[in-house]
């Protein structure tokens, strides 16, 4: 993970024990966790409206194109 060993994560787990106390990194994970959270929850959500956006440009675009054959009908009759 990321290149970190077993030890290096474990050094990093006690100096964030440390700075931040035993007490505070159950709040400090829920936060952490809950902004996890938001960020891929909006990220799907972006996505999603990403994706219908796109779906309705190619819906107009084959209205259209539908609209432009039948056109090209009516003239070729009228020719």
């Amino acid at each position: 993970m990321f290149g970190l060993g077993t030890t290096e994560l474990i050094l990093i787990l006690v100096i964030v024990m440390v700075l931040f106390g035993a007490k505070k990194l159950p709040a400090l994970g829920e936060g952490l966790a809950k902004g996890i959270k938001s960020f891929r929850t909006n990220i799907a959500d972006d996505t999603k409206k990403e994706v219908a956006s796109t779906d309705k440009v190619v819906v107009d675009a084959e209205k259209v194109e539908a609209k432009a054959k039948e056109a090209d009908k009516e003239n070729a009759k009228a020719s």
